[in-house]
């Protein structure tokens, strides 16, 4: 019994160091990464950056205000469209639909949220309608997990470059309208990066460093939105 008891310890301890060092293998890469970034996307930030179109090539300078303001424009647009469809595509698979689809949706999302069942019970047995307990009980209990899952799809969206490729296609200028190709901040990584010119590359550096900022302190808002709890209407 002392041997085998013995036996569980060591697994224990062994099975503990090693998640422990495949974490901080794992931290060590992210943070070399994220500084290599730093490193070279930090020297090539300047005011010019932020405030000037890309230069032709062969001309030093410039900038990526057309990129940022065009990733502005998309993150807008994906905004107006995906938000209200993703939001009512939800309420409606937990609270309407009745399918196995719909079972796990709910259950996932009662899950994430915590939002007690007795608070739907309680707004229906006091005579409220489906969509009064949805509108005035529900999304107001789940209001936390909902913009947090709104804003990490914004910062997944900032971050694409293949779709952009073949729907906002790139502009080295100003757009004209919201029909015209636009720039953005991942296809203009993309396009300095796999370019043959230096300062091409150092533009891509700074574009990837300011990028990284961008999602992350939409994360960080997620975050703090998320720790901060459910909150119950009273």
């Amino acid at each position: 019994m002392q041997a085998r008891l013995q036996w569980r310890k060591f697994v224990s301890n062994f099975m503990l160091t090693m998640t422990a060092v495949c974490a901080f293998v794992s931290v060590a890469v992210l943070f070399f990464i994220l500084g290599y970034l730093l490193f070279n996307g930090g020297t090539s930030i300047n005011w010019a950056f932020f405030t000037q179109l890309p230069k032709p090539v062969g001309e030093s300078g410039g900038g990526m205000a057309n990129a940022i303001v065009g990733s502005a424009k998309l993150l807008l647009a994906a905004s107006l469209f995906g938000v209200p469809i993703g939001f009512l595509g939800g309420v409606y698979l937990a609270e309407f639909s009745g399918g196995a689809m719909a079972s796990v949706v709910r259950y996932a999302a009662e899950f994430l949220n915590g939002v007690p069942r007795m608070l739907r019970e309680g707004a229906m047995a006091l005579g409220a309608s489906k969509w009064q307990t949805i509108a005035t009980v529900i999304v107001p209990a789940a209001y936390r997990g909902i913009l947090t899952a709104i804003l990490l799809a914004l910062a997944r969206v900032a971050g694409e470059t293949a779709p952009l490729l073949f729907t906002a296609f790139g502009n080295r200028f100003w757009s004209e309208g919201w029909t015209q190709p636009t720039a953005s901040l991942p296809v203009m990584i993309f396009t300095y990066a796999v370019s043959p010119y230096e300062d091409w590359h150092r533009q891509a550096w700074a574009a990837g460093l300011v990028l990284l900022g961008l999602i992350l302190i939409i994360n960080i808002v997620a975050r703090t939105i998320l720790s901060r709890g459910i909150a119950v209407p009273r």
